[in-house]
Parts: C-alpha cells; sequence; structure tokens
C-alpha cells in the first residue's frame, strides 16, 4: 500500500547540489523504499501531487520542553500538533526530576516509566527524551537509562544550584528536591561528566551516541546583576532581563564546561541554546583549546529571528534572554560561517495564566521560555535564504545534524532506508504569525506580528500524514524512541 509523491523538489542534506533535486518519493511500511525520478505510479495506493514544492526531510527539534508548565500528558498531546505545523517529525524533551515537570523528586527507575506512561498514545510526532542527574543516584543509574530505556543525552543546567528557574529563586532543597546534604554544584557537574564518560566507555558500540548537553550561565553572576538591574530601575523589559543575565555569564559557563570536559576526558559535549557573540566566542576558543573534544553548538530559532526590541512583549522572557539586535546579527554570522551546528526551537508552552506575575509588565515576575516548534522550518526557510544560507545547509541544521549527534541513524534525510519523515514548503508563501492560528495551547507568543516568508503546508511522520493543506489531520502515531535507532 505504497504511497508515491511526485512534481517536488527533494532537499537532502548529505549529498545532492544545495537547491535540491527533482526527484519522485514512494514511502511504504513507513519507510522511503524509492528516490529516483519519474517513478512509476502502478500499483501505488496512492499519489500526492507535491505541486512544485519543496521537500525538506522531517526536522528533527533537539531541544524542547513537554510538560515542564502543563501536564505532560496534555503537552504531548497539543504541543506535537503545534510541531507537526513547523515541519517537525521528530522532537526530544529536556525532562528532570524537581519542581516543574512531574514535581517529583526521587531515582529516574521510578520517575522515568511515569514518563513514558503519561506521553505514550498521544503525540503526532516521534519522540525521546534528555534527562538530567540533578542527585548523585542519577549519575549511578546512567548505565540503567541507557539500557533499559534508550535514554542516551544527558544534561546539566550550570546555573541550578544558586540561581532558580526564573531568576528570583535560590531555595536549592525546594526547587531540585535533591537529598539532604547533598549540592547542585561544579563537583556535581564533574561527577556527572565522570559517570557519562564511564558510560561511553562501558557501551563502546553506543558511544557514539551518548552526550552531555550543557546550558550554559553562571548563577553568581546572574545573582549579583539581577540585584544591580533591579535596584537601578532603569531598564525595563526584555533588555532589563537580559541585562540582569548578562552574556559574559554564558560565556565564563562555557570555559568551566570546557575544562570538566577535558579533565574528565568526556568528548561529546553539546553546548545548547548560545545566545551571544561572546558565548559563540568561548565556544569557539574551547573548541581551539581542546581540540580532543568534540563540541557542538546548538543555536534557537527565537534568538535568530527576535531581539529585545522586536519581540513581541515580555512574553519573549527564556533562559538564556533574548539579546540586542548585535548578537543576533552576530549568531547569523556563524550560522553562514559553519560554526553553528543545529538550531531549534526550546519548546516550552507557558500559558498566559501561567507566564505573568500580577504586573504584566515586571520581567521579573514573569515565568521563563515560550513555545515556538511550529515556526521552525518556515522561520528557517524564510529567514536564511534571505541571508544566503541553502536550502541543504538548513536541512542540515535542523534535520541531519541533531539526528546524527542523538543516536536516530533512522531520521534526518529522504533516502531510501530511512524513516518517510518529511514535509512541503513553500519558499515563496509568505504569513503574519498570529497566536490563534497555533496549535498550541499557549495563547501569545514572542513572534505575534512577525512575518514569516515561507510555508509548511504538508507533513509526514513515517508515512502518516499529519499535516494536509496546513491542517493537522489523523490520529496521534508518534512513536517513543529508544536510543540508539539503526537503520
Amino acid at each position: 500500500m505504497s504511497t508515491i509523491i511526485k512534481n517536488i523538489t527533494v532537499v537532502r542534506p548529505e549529498t545532492g547540489p544545495a537547491a535540491g533535486e527533482q526527484l519522485d518519493l514512494e514511502i511504504d511500511g513507513g519507510k522511503f523504499v524509492r528516490v529516483a525520478a519519474n517513478l512509476p505510479v502502478d500499483g501505488a495506493a496512492e499519489v500526492v501531487d507535491g505541486r512544485g514544492l519543496l521537500a525538506f526531510p522531517g526536522v528533527v527539534d533537539a531541544h524542547q520542553h513537554w510538560g515542564i508548565y502543563n501536564p505532560l500528558a496534555e503537552d504531548t498531546a497539543t504541543e506535537s500538533r503545534a510541531a507537526v505545523q513547523g515541519g517537525v517529525t521528530t522532537g526530544l524533551t529536556y525532562m528532570r526530576t524537581g519542581q516543574y515537570y512531574l514535581n517529583q523528586g526521587g531515582p529516574y527507575r521510578d520517575f522515568f516509566p511515569k514518563v513514558l506512561e503519561q506521553s505514550a498514545g498521544r503525540s503526532y510526532i516521534d519522540y525521546a527524551f534528555h534527562l538530567a542527574p540533578m542527585m548523585k543516584e542519577h549519575i549511578d543509574e546512567i548505565p540503567s537509562l541507557i539500557e533499559d530505556f534508550g535514554v542516551t543525552s544527558f544534561k546539566i543546567f550550570m546555573f541550578y544550584g544558586a540561581h532558580g528557574l526564573h531568576g528570583r529563586s535560590a531555595d536549592q532543597s525546594s526547587f531540585l528536591m535533591t537529598p539532604p546534604g547533598e549540592r547542585y554544584d561544579l563537583a556535581h557537574f564533574e561527577f556527572v561528566m565522570r559517570g557519562v564518560q564511564a558510560a561511553r566507555e562501558r557501551y563502546p558500540d553506543k558511544a557514539g551516541a551518548i552526550s552531555l548537553s550543557l546550558h550554559c550561565e553562571t548563577a553568581e553572576i546572574m545573582s549579583a546583576y539581577t540585584r544591580m538591574v533591579e535596584e537601578e530601575g532603569t531598564l525595563t523589559g526584555l533588555a532589563a532581563y537580559s541585562a540582569s543575565r548578562p552574556q559574559h555569564s554564558e560565556a565564563l559557563a562555557v570555559s568551566i564546561a570546557a575544562v570538566l570536559a577535558d579533565e574528565t576526558n568526556l568528548a561529546n559535549i553539546n553546548l545548547l541554546h548560545l545566545s551571544s557573540a561572546k558565548a559563540m566566542r568561548a565556544a569557539l576558543l574551547m573548541a581551539k583549546t581542546f581540540p580532543h573534544l568534540d563540541f557542538r553548538r546548538e543555536v534557537t530559532l527565537g534568538h535568530l529571528l527576535a531581539d529585545i526590541d522586536t519581540a513581541a512583549g515580555i512574553g519573549g522572557k527564556v533562559n538564556p534572554p533574548l539579546r540586542p539586535r548585535d548578537d543576533v546579527e552576530a549568531l547569523w554570522r556563524h550560522v553562514l560561517a559553519g560554526e553553528v551546528d543545529w538550531v531549534v526551537s526550546d519548546h516550552a508552552c507557558c500559558k498566559d495564566e501561567q507566564k505573568f506575575g500580577e504586573q504584566r509588565d515586571d520581567v521579573f515576575a514573569a515565568k521563563s521560555g515560550f513555545g515556538g516548534a511550529e515556526y521552525m522550518l518556515p522561520g528557517m526557510v524564510g529567514e536564511g535564504t534571505k541571508r544566503g544560507l541553502s536550502y541543504q545547509r538548513i536541512a542540515q541544521l535542523v534535520s541531519w545534524n541533531p539526528a546524527r549527534r542523538y543516536g536516530l541513524a533512522t531520521k534526518g534525510t529522504i533516502g531510501a532506508g530511512y524513516d518517510a519523515d518529511l514535509c512541503l514548503v513553500d519558499p515563496s508563501r509568505s504569513w503574519t504569525v498570529t497566536p490563534a492560528a497555533s496549535e498550541s495551547t499557549q495563547q501569545y507568543t514572542p513572534f505575534d506580528g512577525f512575518e514569516i516568508g515561507a510555508t509548511v503546508t504538508d507533513t509526514w511522520v513515517r508515512g502518516n500524514r499529519v499535516l494536509r493543506d496546513g491542517n493537522v489531520v489523523g490520529a496521534p502515531e508518534g512513536r517513543y524512541l529508544a536510543r540508539p535507532t539503526g537503520l
């Protein structure tokens, strides 16, 4: 019961000309089985006219947060619907113990089965989870998380030990829900690195897929600068929040992370959502200083599209903050220079009633994070091509590179044997962002009023059409991905 898609320009990240190739696609059993010109349609159950559009591999959005502010079961359903609007077919969600998410501490052997249970059967996209070792017992659990659950990527939040999620809480015991006497500090980060590296040595056949990601900000600097900014009172809104978490705080944390990675011989390090010129400079310097370490550099779509002046109000509060325009332009220069490895949404749906404090214009009372997966591929094609980014390079940044890093060997390209994840993109059809058009339950967006220069019209996940002519269709057939997956 195969499907054949004709009249398309196929964009493939690992081969072919940058502008794509005029090819047909045959899908059967959830896989691409043939990618060639002029495929015969005899015997096909369905023939789809691609209307001359671009066919991109489905986006592998390697940084989302389902369930951080809303129940995980709810977010899995609604936010995966939003994701397919942006051409996302695989989402990797960060998850941890402590406040938010399941609001539960304890070992992952008790916690993670609940995560899998609450998300099962509800997602429109395939999905996996990164986990954060928040306490010593979690480090000891890393081998079982790999063996029993297929979790091969882990995370450190470098500022959590002394600076709360939203900027004012420093109560480590209640926020992190760690055991008495344990600290979430530099020493813990070192031991997490040693635990991840020990797992890479224990499972050499999986070592390439086992990595550690770091949210790089420095708590002590942010705490001091937050006090300064609030006491001075000259800055407001997103400008105040950016100043309270200054760019050199990122750069310093990147440098610390690199030194610890070198000390522990942990090669696979991912530097998450770098937001500034200083952070990128530090990341590139550390790569030159420690050439034996495989640093990967991540940037979010939000930090590429919006700045402290263009975002639609303090709904754009996020960690690390949106920055001034100079930093946005610096990030694009690094993207165009090939110095960014992948682009993500950092999607974290925070509804209006949760996002804002009693005074809606008080950025320090607002919660951090916002959604954006629905703008992933349209935003990259629309803005990227204006700046000279090729279609092929976009496919590398949003699909191929994160799939390779995170052990998703069946994802990331359009080719025989790969999962039939793809989307059709009209690069000439622009549109204006409005919150009401999103399937997310967020109700607002910092991109409100932005002109997006491309449109995703149709999306398939393993051959199942989940977006047709811009509308979400069908049932949630997304699968949990125990990694590493194999061809």
